[in-house]
């Protein structure tokens, strides 16, 4: 009985740490919520919507220009990002017999782990030092950032398919690639769409790639060989600045960057509910 008591107290207690743990991570998550959404909401109007950063001193102004350039920049790094991380996941998943599975596996590992800057100054010498700041280089740093992401998640997921449904497949005479992509890559659509939606949040806020490769710009798009405005690049900037103006903007930027990302989870969630 005093076992029975003692398992029955050691229980909760593992409960209460694991509620603790929970509420402890939480905190923070919902304290930088808070802040930004109260500071940020009362900067959002029509006007913030629609004018460009304005000057230094300037009074008003808004974002458009950065959410303009932050949906083209993150669009253009998901042209080169997405397909090469999808390819490399496919190829990890499904050929993970070759020997250069190895050696795929491990480069995408090292290059999870290097620091953004870095990419972005590898970013600057391969693109900037030739066409100088532009949208190009600084799409071209995201989506290597993006890549290892794709891959992981895309391996994964094509991982939790069962082994039965490609033999199945093959079974009736599909050719392995075929089946791949019409009948494995269908299985799990759900959790490789969770994974670009994971790449595209972690590529909206970056800044320091951005700087290194494109630079602060408050004007509208004007070509890709050309800089354009990023929000989380105008947060860093506008935060760093002693004119209450741009303060007032930095934090409407974040809560419109905040809300991106979620407007673009929330669609897709929507979009691929029930059916797969």
């Amino acid at each position: 009985m005093d076992h029975y008591k003692f398992r029955v107290v050691k229980n909760h207690l593992v409960q209460f740490l694991v509620y603790l743990a929970l509420f402890l991570a939480l905190v923070p998550l919902f304290s930088i919520l808070y802040e930004v959404v109260v500071r940020g909401f009362s900067t959002i109007s029509i006007e913030f919507f629609i004018k460009p950063t304005p000057t230094v001193g300037e009074v008003g102004g808004g974002v458009a220009n950065a959410i303009q350039g932050t949906l083209i920049t993150i669009g253009l790094a998901s042209l080169i990002g997405v397909p090469i991380g999808l390819m490399s996941g496919i190829f990890l998943s499904e050929y993970g017999e070759s020997k250069l599975s190895v050696v795929v596996r491990f480069l995408h590992d090292v290059l999870m782990g290097i620091p953004s800057i870095v990419i972005g100054v590898f970013a600057y010498a391969l693109i900037t030092l030739s066409i100088g700041f532009s949208v190009i280089a600084a799409a071209f740093a995201l989506s290597v950032i993006m890549i290892p992401i794709v891959t992981r998640t895309t391996e994964e997921a094509l991982k939790l398919v069962p082994m039965s449904i490609r033999e199945a497949a093959i079974a009736l005479g599909i050719p392995r690639w075929k089946a791949t992509v019409t009948v494995v890559f269908s299985g799990a659509k759900k959790a490789i769409v969770t994974g670009l939606l994971l790449s595209i949040a972690r590529i909206a806020g970056e800044s320091a790639p951005v700087l290194v490769t494109m630079g602060f710009w408050r004007w509208w798009f004007a070509g890709f060989d050309r800089p354009v405005a990023n929000l989380a690049l105008d947060i860093f900037i506008f935060a760093m600045s002693p004119f209450k103006n741009w303060l007032t903007l930095a934090w409407g930027s974040a809560l419109v960057l905040i809300l991106l990302v979620l407007g673009i989870s929330v669609a897709a969630r929507v979009l691929t509910k029930g059916r797969y």
